[in-house]
């Protein structure tokens, strides 16, 4: 039996907003109103309508329905809670396009059953004797649809005299709708366009010029775009805008064209462009809407001077070489978030910020890469520098290689270029089936980033090693050397070289070998994973390493290691059986070979072997391959092959289980396929945190070898592959 317990860090993250909101509701108690009226419980009902987004947006705006279990309060507050979610429950109608529709609220007290307008309500609420419950239906009529009729943009209007726009009066057919805000907030449209105050920028930092004084407010559509004049869209800005006439009047839609078309506009170089959020009118009689935008495009501008605030450690020399941007390019909001992402991810900073530092200026032709375009926004970059040593300690156990505890120091920052060390200092082989006795893994990491070129990473290390395993015992320095380069959206290539001095001892007899290699890797993943300890639902992760090496006392031998692993993962949503991300199926592959040396001319740490989570579940390490006589400790060999097959099922409440089967088989023929082939099998539980699955599984021996264990146990902090 094996069984694996690790701790390498912790981690510990918030829990989302939703989740605390969710987290506080269930645990509250009641909250009166602050009065001495007592608590009255109460539930609510709402009539479905057969439209599920219109019920959904109900649902979310009354507050009688998401407060009923944490907030509960006395007669008159209720009574107050009440009417205040006709107003509610009919933002969520207009916001879905039903202008004409109405609400009723019914609230049985008792054996009465009255409006929830009734005056009376808060007498007939107080009078209800001690722990009665009142029973509250919230029913919507939604009438007709409207649609977006007139859609028009103009430029900003300038100020007109009061008397040029006449005052509307009480029998004006045309009425203007009520005010649109965020659609969260269920409310359709709006009577005039939002402005930025005077010498202030919007929250996202970007530079808004201050508008010409507004005209006065017109009564209808027509009016309004007499008031300026008209702005007509490129085929690529009218595609972004996307709203069109006939279309239903949903207020989601109506805003997110405002928000497409200044994006569009931005991005086409107009670094102050202004959309305004929309006039909107109803006209009853038709059942439409009409909309007016205010477009102010402004300047076409270039990205002018950057500048860099905040740095005390970091030297702005190399994140300028970093920069991909570029003083001179067009203005590109799209290409300053990524040039900002890009700095955040050095690893070095706590939080990286990007703004416009207007004003604009003007810069000389040949400083600018776009012809004709001499007007120039200047960028700042913010930059909040992270703690840059850190010390970090680790403790682990398993059964087979027992206990492991050690510490490690980091510096993030060492030369000011992101430069990271790391010293780790480990005990380890304290206990275990497969140890006999202490060791120890000691060694020192250096990351130099952007290494004589962007995106391409120096990394050294030097390791020092014992550990006494039944299989061989092992003292060895080892010194590596390498360079990791990404290579476009998902490829990463590497390559390197490493000696390593060594001293083995293996049943007996104590050989001392010095090893000269070149590992050469590449890999792919298109998981697309922020977290890479979050488990895929789709896509291929991809291997493949080859390792020339010359092995120079104890007989001089060269040989070359080749692996390959790859993983897929299929969601079976596109079945139509289960939701996205709740049921998936996940296959591993791997293979390996040594080539140009037999098993005894090969190290014992460069052999191959098999069993453990890597390879084979249900077999422990090193449990599967050729062994030495009738013992259980392995010699390994210079091929392997395994696969595995895993059902991966999430449930409520942060859980999930899944069921796996295992096979491989070491041999010692240099071609995959050879050795006898052991299955394991068997299945596990998660349950889900913010840092990734906690995972438990317990697996079987399908065909159990001689002194082989009966089951295997593991833990661990992620999925296996």
């Amino acid at each position: 039996m094996s069984c694996i317990l690790g701790i390498v860090t912790v981690f510990c993250a918030p829990l989302p907003a939703e989740a605390k909101a969710s987290k506080a509701a269930a645990n509250a108690k009641p909250v009166t109103d602050g009065t001495s009226d007592p608590a009255i419980p109460y539930a609510v009902t709402l009539t479905p309508t057969k439209q599920a987004d219109l019920d959904a947006a109900i649902a979310a705006s009354s507050q009688l329905k998401s407060l009923q279990t944490s907030h509960t309060v006395g007669a008159y507050a209720l009574a107050g809670r009440i009417r205040s979610d006709y107003d509610r429950v009919n933002s969520a109608l207009e916001s879905q396009g039903y202008y004409a529709g109405s609400v009723k609220i019914s609230v049985k007290a008792g054996a009465r059953t009255v409006d929830g307008k009734d005056p009376s309500l808060p007498d007939i609420l107080k009078a209800l004797g001690k722990n009665q419950k009142v029973a509250i239906t919230i029913s919507a009529t939604i009438g007709p649809r409207f649609s977006l009729g007139n859609v028009a943009l103009t430029t900003p209007p300038q100020e007109a005299p009061a008397a040029s726009v006449p005052a509307p009066t009480p029998t004006t057919p045309t009425a203007t709708a009520p005010a649109m805000k965020d659609p969260t907030a269920k409310a359709p449209v709006a009577k005039t366009s939002a402005k930025t105050p005077a010498g202030k920028a919007p929250s996202d930092g970007k530079a808004v010029p201050t508008p010409p004084p507004a005209a006065a407010v017109a009564a209808t559509s027509e009016q309004a775009i007499a008031q300026a004049q008209p702005v007509s869209l490129l085929p690529e800005e009218r595609k972004a805008f996307g709203l069109s006439s006939g279309q239903p009047a949903v207020a989601a839609d109506v805003l997110a064209a405002q928000n497409s078309l200044l994006n569009q506009l931005q991005e086409e170089g107009y670094a102050t462009a202004s959309v305004s959020t929309p006039l909107a009118y109803l006209k009853p009689q038709t059942h439409t809407l009409d909309i007016v935008f205010r477009v102010n495009r402004g300047p076409k501008v270039v990205i002018g001077p950057i500048s860099m605030t905040g740095l005390a450690h970091t030297k702005q020399r190399y994140l300028m070489n970093r920069l991909e941007l570029k003083e001179g390019e067009l203005y590109r909001p799209s290409r300053i978030e990524a040039a900002r992402q890009d700095l955040a991810s050095t690893g070095v900073f706590a939080s990286v910020q990007v703004r416009n530092a207007p004003p604009i200026i003007t810069l000389p032709p040949s400083r600018t890469l776009m012809p004709g375009i001499l007007q120039a926004m200047p960028i700042e970059f913010g930059f909040k520098e992270a703690k840059r040593r850190t010390l970090s300690a680790e403790i682990g156990y398993s059964t087979d290689l027992g206990g492991r505890v050690g510490v490690s120091w980091t510096h993030h920052n060492l030369l000011g270029n992101a430069e990271q060390l790391r010293l780790t200092a480990l005990i380890t082989g304290l206990g275990g089936s497969a140890q006999q006795g202490l060791g120890y893994d000691v060694y020192a990491d250096f990351m130099k980033p952007d290494f004589l070129s962007k995106g391409q990473n120096l990394s050294v290390r030097l390791e020092g090693i014992r550990q006494l395993l039944y299989s061989y015992h092992q003292t060895a320095i080892i010194g590596r050397a390498g360079l990791n380069r990404h290579v476009g959206k998902y490829w990463n290539v590497s390559g390197g070289v490493m000696g390593e001095q060594e001293q083995i001892q293996q049943f007996g007899d104590t050989r001392s070998y010095f090893i000269i290699a070149a590992p050469l890797n590449a890999t792919f993943d298109n998981t697309q994973l922020s977290n890479p300890i979050d488990p895929a639902t789709h896509g291929v992760r991809a291997s493949l390493s080859v390792t020339p090496s010359e092995s120079l006392e104890s007989g001089s031998s060269f040989f070359t290691l080749l692996s390959a692993q790859v993983s897929t993962y299929f969601d079976l949503k596109h079945l139509g059986i289960s939701r996205p991300g709740r049921s998936v199926i996940a296959v591993r592959g791997i293979v390996g070979s040594v080539q140009g040396a037999f098993t005894y001319q090969i190290p014992p740490d460069q052999r191959l072997y098999a069993g453990g989570p890597a390879t084979v579940r249900g077999f422990r390490y090193q449990g599967v391959g050729p062994q030495y006589g009738k013992t259980k400790y392995g010699i390994g060999g210079t091929s392997m092959d395994a696969g595995s097959v895993e059902f991966r099922q999430r449930l409520p409440m942060n859980l999930g289980f899944a069921g796996f089967v295992d096979a491989g088989q070491v041999g010692t023929g240099s071609r995959p396929g050879q050795g006898t082939l052991r299955v394991g099998y068997g299945g596990g539980v998660r349950y889900f945190t913010p840092i990734g699955p906690i995972r438990v599984d317990v697996a079987l021996p399908m065909n159990r070898p001689a002194y082989g264990d009966k089951w295997e146990l593991y833990f661990g902090l992620g999925e296996t592959f």
